[in-house]
């Protein structure tokens, strides 16, 4: 059971530091962050570290959550996004360049469980992406998918920040117009 209050009784525990709380919410919720983390970083094993990384931040800011804010699951997920995109960061520091591999960043955020309205979605995002310059392509997916900041992408394109920024800029406005025209 993921029910809101059940989330919440277990963050209020864990916050209290009860272990058996932070193993419960654990059960309850690894599968579904993983899944995130995944959709971010391609390596499970590398996920998998992340994912512990994500438990270790909750039981050390569970007193930190609000309900008002927002739904526990969302509060979950925003800190396992977070760190896979910092994990993807530091790697991307360590090791160079991220979209050499050809890797498809579409097929890379789907979830296996999307609706079909989803897909198509998805194929009108991979046609209009298409369209677009391919360094400006590369600096939205870097933006978007990996996290990427605007001073990453102008160390990476040896650009100012702000000629990133209108590449930025039009390029959504391209996507938006192209995706509007699709639907």
């Amino acid at each position: 059971m993921r029910d809101d209050a059940t989330l919440v009784r277990l963050l209020d525990a864990v916050a209290a530091r009860d272990e058996a709380a932070l193993r419960r919410l654990y059960d309850l919720t690894a599968p579904k962050l993983l899944g995130v983390i995944l959709r971010i970083q391609r390596d499970r094993s590398a996920a998998e570290d992340t994912l512990q990384d994500v438990f270790l931040r909750v039981w050390l800011a569970a007193g930190s959550y609000a309900p008002e804010a927002g739904r526990p699951l969302t509060w979950l997920c925003a800190i396992a996004r977070n760190r896979a995109i910092d994990a993807v960061r530091r790697r991307s520091e360590l090791q160079g360049p991220v979209l050499e591999d050809g890797e498809d960043w579409l097929e890379r955020l789907a979830d296996p469980h999307d609706s079909e309205g989803a897909i198509l979605g998805r194929d009108a995002l991979r046609a209009c992406l298409a369209r677009l310059d391919p360094t400006h392509r590369d600096c939205v997916v870097l933006a978007y998918c990996e996290g990427f900041s605007r001073e990453d992408l102008s160390a990476r394109f040896g650009r100012p920040v702000n000629t990133i920024k209108t590449w930025l800029h039009r390029a959504l406005a391209s996507l938006k117009g192209c995706l509007e025209a699709a639907a």
